[in-house]
């Protein structure tokens, strides 16, 4: 199964936090975070908790994650060269990865503004993405709230944990 809403995770923004309390949010979501749950809603609603390797990378204020889409590991592929066009999917389609800049607000919101992904779309100018945060000793929540088209009809919520 493959997560294609799910919306980049703790990709935080280029601007730095206006504001004291958005100051000291940053500080605590900075760090090296292992995505733990996914939580999808809408149609074939569910919950995810056995994820493939993923992990982000948070800084003052940019971000780089990579992650596999998948309830399963992607089949190993010896040569590319000779694998199949369906092989080549499989390995390749679950694959995430993504790198930006991110804000954050007094009022626990998170704007993710990609720079480079895997996807151009998601790098297409103006693109954006605002999520709720929840940040609670070493473990984050994040849902997805609106993007550059407007609200997120089908929110997705992340739970990552601290690992570094």
């Amino acid at each position: 199964m493959t997560f294609r809403l799910l919306v980049p995770i703790l990709a935080l923004a280029a601007f730095a936090p206006a504001n004291p309390a958005a100051q000291s949010a940053a500080a605590s979501v900075q760090g090296v975070w292992k995505t733990i749950e996914v939580t999808t809603t809408g149609p074939g609603a569910r919950t995810f908790t056995n994820l493939q390797p993923n992990l982000t990378i948070v800084t003052a204020r940019h971000y780089a994650r990579v992650e596999v889409h998948a309830e399963s590991p992607r089949p190993l592929i010896a040569d590319a060269t000779t694998a199949t066009a369906d092989e080549l999917r499989a390995m390749c389609v679950p694959f995430a990865a993504e790198a930006g800049a991110y804000e954050l607000t007094g009022n626990h919101e998170m704007t993710m503004r990609p720079i480079v992904a895997k996807n151009p779309a998601a790098m297409a100018g103006g693109a954006f993405t605002v999520f709720s945060y929840k940040l609670s000793a070493s473990t984050i929540e994040v849902t997805s709230l609106r993007d550059q088209n407007g609200p997120i009809a089908y929110p997705v919520t992340i739970k990552a944990i601290r690992v570094e």
